[in-house]
């Protein structure tokens, strides 16, 4: 008898192994990053929790296993199975993709989350995808960040002619009509173009990140409000088929562990910048500067100018600029009357 029950429950655990199902996850952040590497991490542990192992996660670092310009690309043709991923990264394949997840003088996280969910920007950009076999779920939330380092005090528009800068998304191609000479790079890229003098100046995140990574090493000039991102969202994407494959209850799972994640990352986010912020002034000379109204008026000019554009050469970008700017129409009278200015 005793034989039987410990084959039988052998048998079990064997069931049991053989359901799960592993899957890579290439992030796009290093793990080591706080609120945008870490998140992956924390997502994955948490799935193989919830589904009892079924669905096992296996987070890995940039590079790992494609480079993270292949990214897309990889999780579209199945090579890669899944990313912890800033779909922004996909604008040179999908001109509309930032406008789900940041563009300049954008909505915060409430009115960014409540056109997502509700206001039919989950559906279109399932929509504009589905050519490329992939699920997008958004996952995590970003604070605003600075819109800058700079070596020398910016105190007009003219300042900014000439400088070579590193910049993300939609904002890069503002910062190109006044004269910057905007580059996308990531982290390690920056840092390394900052010491040799390939750029003179950056944005790159909010003051806890900038802290972490030593950003006033290199500039002492640090600018708000984050016009080109008052917040962005960070995304879990999913080969098509892959997704498939996982049963609906663990799908559900999955859905919900992000959208909680999405209200942590928030929150912590909140919670962890001003620390940062009072040191870097004190102990490491930094002036925080905010923008005067004329330079800011002259970033938003410019952006309408690139929405003009892009709206006229990729027909997807510019329904999704229609939709969300007519959500963001009607909830602006909810936004005057329903909250304390």
């Amino acid at each position: 008898m005793k034989k039987t029950v410990t084959g039988a429950l052998a048998l079990s655990l064997m069931a049991g192994t053989a359901m799960a199902k592993d899957i890579e996850m290439q992030s796009v952040f290093p793990g080591t990053l706080p609120l945008l590497g870490k998140p992956a991490f924390d997502i994955a542990e948490k799935i193989n929790m919830l589904t009892g192992g079924e669905i096992n996660f296996e987070a890995k670092n940039p590079g790992e296993l494609v480079s993270t310009g292949e990214v897309w690309d990889a999780v579209s043709t199945g090579a890669v199975e899944s990313s912890w991923y800033s779909i922004g990264f996909a604008e040179g394949v999908i001109p509309s993709a930032p406008l789900f997840t940041v563009f300049p003088f954008g909505p915060d996280a409430k009115e960014y989350t409540a056109w997502w969910y509700y206001g039919g920007g989950q559906e279109m950009f399932a929509e504009i995808t589905a050519p490329y076999n992939i699920k997008t779920i958004h996952c995590g939330t970003l604070v605003p960040e600075a819109s800058g380092w700079f070596r020398e005090e910016i105190t007009s528009v003219a300042d900014l002619s000439g400088k070579k800068m590193r910049f993300f998304g939609l904002g890069a191609s503002v910062m190109g009509k006044l004269g910057v000479e905007a580059q996308s790079m990531g982290l390690a890229d920056t840092m390394s173009a900052l010491n040799t003098g390939a750029i003179d100046s950056a944005e790159l995140g909010f003051p806890f990140l900038d802290n972490l990574v030593g950003m006033y090493e290199h500039a002492s000039h640090y600018y708000f409000p984050g016009w080109h991102q008052q917040t962005s969202f960070l995304s879990l994407i999913i080969n098509m088929d892959t997704w498939n494959d996982i049963d609906a209850k663990n799908q559900a799972i999955i859905e919900t562990a992000c959208e909680a994640q999405m209200l942590r990352t928030m929150a912590e986010g909140e919670a962890v910048q001003l620390e940062p912020l009072a040191k870097m002034q004190s102990e490491n000379g930094v002036t925080v500067h905010t923008w005067p109204d004329e330079i800011l008026a002259a970033y938003e000019s410019a952006w309408q100018e690139v929405v003009a554009e892009k709206s006229a050469e990729d027909e997807d970008f510019k329904r999704a600029w229609e939709s969300i700017s007519a959500f963001r129409e009607n909830y602006a009278e909810w936004k005057e009357i329903g909250y304390l200015k």
